[in-house]
């Protein structure tokens, strides 16, 4: 038998394998892509969603440039808790109602493409008033402790004066107070109805919350806005640091990474 015939010449390989593996890897790339973007989705719509905070209305708790994540679950699921947004609906699925004192984000009653975060301090069949800048519920003042004079975070030039507020729960927080006789520092008594809540900011001089009416800051806060209740600061970045400034991206406040929302 000659070399020949033990070794017959092989036919020139076809492209279509290569063309069909090369198919085959896309389609892989694709589907894993678009599964890790879906999980993703989910878990941004069921679960936690970053927001970054935006203003000083939270101090000193929470201060411009702290970038949180938001537990949605905590209170249900609605149409306030899809990532876009531009109305909302009464309905939510497993509701449960809000704690006194939780710090919540909600979309804003006026225009809800606008995510807002307060402290919730009045509950449905509450009473709520505040006096010479000391906060009422149901004729009961809560509990002040002044804390000494301090600089405000965002606004070093502005001297203000810290205020431990404990609730009746046994829940504590500290607040800022500019000056006596600031707008909403003297107040009606806002009697909070059934599905609805009053909320307020850490930052009781500079915040435009429930105290004032919705065409000015939040009026009273349909619980059909919540998107969850405030957990943890992961991060924090100085103000004016942004993804756009590259150079900026090192400009972080490390003693606010990984902090507990109180």
């Amino acid at each position: 038998m000659t070399d020949a015939a033990r070794n017959p010449p092989t036919k020139p390989a076809s492209g279509r394998p290569a063309v069909s593996s090369a198919v085959k890897e896309t389609f892989e790339v694709v589907r894993t892509v678009g599964v890790g973007l879906l999980a993703a989705l989910t878990l941004h719509t069921v679960l936690f969603q970053p927001f970054t905070i935006p203003s000083s209305s939270m101090e000193p708790g929470l201060v411009v440039g702290d970038y949180l994540v938001v537990s949605k679950p905590t209170y249900g699921w609605g149409l306030a808790s899809l990532p876009v947004v531009s109305a909302v609906s009464r309905t939510r699925l497993f509701e449960r109602q809000a704690t006194r004192g939780d710090v919540v984000v909600f979309r804003l009653p006026r225009d809800p493409k606008q995510t807002w975060i307060k402290r919730i301090i009045g509950l449905p069949g509450d009473r709520v008033q505040v006096t010479a800048g000391q906060v009422f519920i149901n004729g009961r003042g809560v509990p002040q402790a002044p804390l000494g004079l301090t600089r405000d975070h965002d606004a070093p030039e502005r001297i203000v004066e810290q205020v431990r507020e404990t609730l009746p729960s046994g829940r504590t927080y500290v607040t800022y107070d500019g000056s006596p006789g600031r707008p909403g520092d003297d107040t009606g008594v806002y009697v909070v109805p059934k599905g609805q809540y009053l909320v307020m900011g850490d930052n009781r001089d500079n915040s435009l919350d429930g105290r004032f009416p919705a065409e000015l800051g939040v009026g009273l806060l349909p619980e059909g806005n919540l998107i969850g209740r405030a957990e943890w600061v992961l991060a924090s970045w100085e103000p004016g640091a942004s993804l756009l400034k590259p150079w900026t991206w090192f400009r972080v406040q490390p003693d606010r990474f990984f902090r507990q929302v109180r």
